[in-house]
């Protein structure tokens, strides 16, 4: 996490939706042939600048589908939107994924592939330009797009702090 979004938000003061990214079958060797299980990556988000991902594992598609949410509320940030998309260009890694996040103007729409769209979307970003480069992982993926995001300034406390108004930080 970095510093700017060092507050924790309580899942229980906000009305959350949950996004299923991906769910994996895994496979465990075992002496009588192959016991499967499943994975699911899941994104929880309020649509309004608050949003968390989870990894459940279970026997049950359903229970690994409950783990992963119970897990995303546990994990949740506030990114900064700013007029309906990010305020400036971020670039993510984590592992072998690597993410690009640009600001688009309105009415643009979320210009993501599959793991990405699902975390933008649940964070409520609607106008984005994004690219996913390097490894498609979902894993790695969902956790680049949130060190992108984790790595956003918000442009309010950019011009407190620089002592300007909002539209000097912009526009110079």
């Amino acid at each position: 996490m970095s510093k700017n979004n060092v507050k924790a938000i309580k899942a229980s003061e906000i009305e959350l939706q949950e996004k299923v990214v991906a769910i994996k079958r895994v496979a465990k060797v075992v002496k009588g042939g192959r016991r499967f299980s499943f994975s699911a990556i899941v994104v929880v988000g309020d649509g309004n600048g608050v949003v968390g991902y989870g990894l459940g594992k279970a026997n049950e598609v359903t229970d690994s589908i409950t783990k992963g949410i119970d897990d995303a509320k546990k994990n949740l940030v506030r990114v900064p939107v700013f007029k309906g998309t990010v305020p400036h260009d971020a670039i993510g890694k984590f592992g072998g994924g690597l993410v690009l996040l640009k600001p688009a103007a309105e009415g643009t729409g979320v210009i993501a592939g599959g793991a990405m769209r699902a975390v933008l979307e649940s964070a409520g970003v609607h106008d984005v330009l994004a690219k996913s480069k390097g490894s498609s992982n979902p894993h790695n993926v969902v956790k680049a797009t949130f060190d992108a995001l984790n790595k956003m300034r918000d442009p309010y406390a950019v011009a407190q702090q620089r002592g300007v108004e909002l539209s000097k930080v912009f526009n110079g």
